[in-house]
């Protein structure tokens, strides 16, 4: 491919998307259509289209996933969701996140994530077989951690091309290896184990190996975040480093990550890398007030609203027709028995309303939201049947016990599972062993 036939490059700006996403994917993973392997924690094919469909620009290639494959990773790193199975579910931190400034979720994610990260990157660049034999990859951790200083030798508002990125990387970074050792290369391979091995002379160069490593963490995820715009082209034949190995002739690229050309850190990601005290935004976030709250309980949608904003009107109230959500008390008590709260709507609406919210929607909210608070769910507890109120007495008051342990009725105890063992152990001190559940 000559000078002439070379794909125009996209640059693409990540920073104010970046902080939109959070929040979108953050709620779109309340609505339990996130869900991903139990085992590997990797999202689902579906879960990756869902995820691709509320990102407010989409992903960076139409036909392969970065962005909405790193999301829900992301967001179990950031200790924001956590697998219920194989549903996605937000953690009180991941609601809470939902009331934060973005550029600080954005900040607490990236600095959590080298400890966190549930997956290892490399297991993403699909052309280099081996990966699953023993001892053939270096830790995670430390590669993760080197990858990440990246950024700090980005300046801030520059771009720097990728290889000499590598070239400061390569100098700097003794950490940043993928082979465990010289026998884990010979493991690794492309094509055929035999031939296509890393391990023969001249085939593994930095830039094959560990330079895919760092184009993965920089675009699948640095960028994902918005910590970095990226310049980059479509990844078949972008990157040629790796021709001479056999049978490289027949494979297009080495990682779907090729085509990253250059990189600029943006303030939000000199912010997240600890490169600077603060983040003020290039420009105040405004929220389009493009919603008509209307006084008979219908929210009207006077534009297309981004995919975000459809799933806040999706959880709370019942659409009636293609821009018409109408909101009732069933459908406002609903959403606070999914774990949604009313304040949440109350602040998105009064963000949005063209004309305000209407006295009487207000008082909808604020009476369902008295009413969620009125019981609450404090999860599993085990129920204790005594043989009699005597024993029910006596247990109930000792010393240790009794900060275990609630009496109800004549005969029964309620112990939280948070303090079973250590009621199991005092029952058995006390000659009351408790043996396994009957029921």
């Amino acid at each position: 491919m000559g000078p002439e036939d070379a794909e125009p490059s996209t640059v693409r700006c990540t920073e104010a998307e970046a902080l939109a996403n959070v929040a979108a994917v953050l709620r779109l993973c309340q609505t339990g259509k996130v869900r991903c392997s139990a085992t590997t924690h990797r999202p689902s094919a579906a879960t990756v289209r869902a995820v691709a469909d509320v990102l407010i620009a989409g992903d960076f290639y139409p036909d392969d996933a970065i962005a909405a494959f790193a999301w829900p990773l992301l967001l179990q790193a950031g200790g924001l969701a956590r697998l219920d199975g194989t549903r996605l579910t937000l953690t009180p931190r991941g609601r809470s996140a939902l009331g934060r400034p973005a550029s600080e979720v954005v900040r607490a994610i990236w600095e959590r994530w080298p400890r966190h990260a549930p997956i290892d990157e490399f297991s993403r660049v699909e052309q280099v077989k081996g990966q699953k034999a023993a001892a053939a990859l270096s830790a995670a951790g430390p590669r993760r951690a080197a990858a990440v200083a990246a950024l700090e030798h980005c300046p801030p508002g520059e771009w720097i091309g990728v290889d000499a990125l590598f070239s400061v990387l390569r100098r700097t970074e003794p950490r940043l290896t993928i082979a465990r050792s010289e026998r884990g290369l010979w493991k690794l391979y492309i094509v055929d184990p035999e031939y296509g091995s890393f391990g023969y002379a001249g085939y593994h160069d930095w830039p094959v190996l560990e330079g895919r490593y760092v184009l993965t963490v920089l675009f699948e995820y640095a960028a994902t975040l918005g910590l970095l715009d990226v310049e980059y082209v479509p990844p078949a034949h972008a990157r040629d480093d790796f021709r001479e190995m056999w049978g490289a002739d027949w494979v297009e690229a080495l990682s779907r990550y090729d085509g990253l050309q250059a990189v600029r850190l943006t303030p939000l990601g000199a912010y997240a890398a600890g490169l600077a005290p603060t983040y003020v935004p290039a420009a105040p976030a405004v929220p389009d007030r493009g919603l008509q709250v209307l006084a008979n309980l219908d929210v009207v949608a006077l534009a297309d609203l981004p995919p975000g904003d459809r799933l806040v009107l999706d959880a709370f109230a019942t659409r009636t027709a293609d821009r018409v959500w109408t909101l009732s008390t069933a459908s406002l008590l609903a959403a606070v028995d999914a774990g949604r709260a009313p304040g949440e709507l109350a602040a998105f609406l009064a963000e949005r309303a063209a004309n305000g919210v209407p006295p009487v929607v207000r008082t909808l909210l604020a009476d369902v939201e008295n009413r969620a608070g009125r019981v609450r769910d404090l999860g599993m507890h085990r129920v204790v049947e005594c043989a009699d109120a005597q024993v029910a007495t006596l247990l109930a008051g000792d010393r240790t016990l009794r900060g275990l342990c609630t009496r109800v009725g004549e005969r029964h105890l309620v112990i939280a599972a948070a303090g079973e063992a250590k009621a199991r152990a005092a029952l058995l001190k006390l000659g009351y062993p408790l043996g396994p559940a009957t029921g």
